[in-house]
């Protein structure tokens, strides 16, 4: 199905960012097409913390009142489905879905977010949004003070340790094989009563999702209620603006500027695909900082048109 009309903006992603940028180029006036795949990140989430209003809510809690307040502006249509590909041509954009739909827009906008890919350690993703956690913003509150572990390994190791440690100082180190930290880090951290297991972990034993104990390839366990995962594996869930022309930094997340505009005039991006982890408060805010710069992009493209005319 081709659309008729070319609709002002066209926005690829239903989650905080998607849905924010959408109601306030809704309520601007802008006829807006949202296309999500009902596939988010935080699917495996329990619940969701750190938003005002809706903090300890599950995630599609979130999602069923974002549609349902978008669904009273009738300039606002929302497709359930999957973005295939989108090229511009003569200024526009054209964006096709798995289901055929076609659609094309002056504005396009990706908050398409990220996936996560889990070290292959058996009992981990049973246990991911229960009891294992990569955002203590998200979920120390809940494990203060709590026995805790924290996975992961390199450079980045060392501050990620100390930012847990603020939530609870029951803490060991996994790094899952031989330790990248320096001798001097690992001194501090003894000094503090943080052991380093350098042990490879052989597999963690849950019920329900709950972590009860972490074995180790050698046969020792190490008994703990929860986990901090520091590299979740995140990757882009779209690589359809790398197509376009957007290149990709070392971090994985798309190269932008300002709030979430690329080089690709016309094509912004916001949420975990511009910053690799935004949380839902931080892409509901980009959504509407970037709807904002949106429409008056578009209000200054009208009022020259209009002078064309004349």
């Amino acid at each position: 199905m081709t659309m008729d009309q070319v609709v002002d903006v066209v926005i690829v992603g239903g989650g905080p960012g998607g849905s924010s940028a959408a109601l306030v180029l809704g309520r601007s006036r802008r006829n807006v097409v949202m296309i999500d795949d009902e596939n988010p990140r935080n699917k495996l989430t329990k619940k969701s913390h750190g938003f005002l209003t809706m903090d300890g809510k599950k995630p599609e809690e979130f999602r069923k009142a974002a549609r349902e307040e978008l669904t009273q502006y009738k300039n606002i249509q929302i497709y359930n489905d999957l973005v295939i590909h989108s090229k511009k041509d003569e200024g526009l954009f054209v964006t096709t879905t798995k289901q055929g739909l076609v659609v094309t827009s002056r504005k396009l906008i990706f908050a398409t977010g990220m996936i996560d890919s889990l070290p292959d350690i058996p009992g981990l993703h049973e246990a991911y949004g229960a009891s294992v956690f990569h955002c203590p913003y998200c979920d120390g509150w809940e494990r203060q003070n709590q026995p805790l572990a924290i996975l992961g390994n390199g450079e980045n190791l060392f501050d990620y340790v100390q930012e847990i440690y603020h939530w609870s100082k029951a803490l060991v180190v996994l790094t899952n094989g031989p330790s990248l930290l320096s001798s001097e880090e690992h001194i501090e951290l003894l000094e503090r009563g943080i052991e380093v297991v350098e042990t490879e972990i052989a597999r963690l034993e849950c019920t329900d999702g709950l972590l009860k104990k972490i074995w180790l390839k050698n046969g020792e366990s190490i008994e703990r209620k929860g986990l901090f995962i520091m590299d979740t594996g995140a990757h882009q869930s779209s690589r359809i603006p790398e197509k376009l022309g957007v290149a990709l930094k070392d971090t994985g997340a798309y190269e932008t500027s300002g709030h979430g505009e690329t080089a690709i005039e016309g094509l912004s991006i916001i949420g975990d695909a511009k910053n690799k982890f935004t949380g839902l408060v931080g892409a509901a805010s980009q959504g509407y900082e970037i709807a904002v710069v949106i429409n008056n992009e578009l209000i200054k493209e009208d009022w020259a048109s209009e002078k064309k005319r004349e």
